[in-house]
């Protein structure tokens, strides 16, 4: 018997769906102090990088980049930061957020700086709209 994929209850709540990728779910972060985008692969049981086969490594590694290059683009970020944590959700999750040198967190990592805050409705909805068009477009090329 197969299980289906089912994204960790944590993942649910601090985030929207803005698109799928190849392999993963691409997530917004629902804190509005930095472009944050969170990937997870859509299999169920994936816990660790290497649970994924070969492929799915090198399929994620291309959304990664992809996502990355958008986020640099459309808000012109000094940086991006890749990670993969999972210490607090244990559903294997990859983030990509943007980073500015004037970001309150700068140059240390974003982890436990400051309370998250959360889009307004507008906001919100205008960023998914503008990622969600620009990731569609990226993945296309994937």
């Amino acid at each position: 018997m197969t299980e289906t994929f089912q994204l960790h209850p944590q993942l649910a709540a601090d985030t929207t769906i803005v698109t799928d990728g190849p392999l993963s779910h691409v997530l917004l972060m629902n804190d509005a102090r930095y472009p944050w985008l969170i990937l997870v692969p859509k299999r169920a049981n994936l816990v660790d990088y290497d649970d994924l086969s070969a492929d799915e490594r090198k399929i994620l590694g291309d959304e990664c980049a992809a996502v990355s290059s958008a986020l640099k683009r459309r808000f012109k970020a000094h940086k991006t930061n890749v990670a993969m944590l999972g210490n607090m959700v244990p559903q294997l999750h990859c983030h990509v957020v943007a980073r500015f040198t004037d970001d309150t967190a700068w140059p240390g990592p974003i982890w436990g700086v400051g309370t998250a805050e959360p889009y307004d409705e507008d906001a919100g909805r205008e960023r998914l709209t503008t990622l969600r068009a620009d990731l569609i477009s990226a993945f296309k090329h994937l």
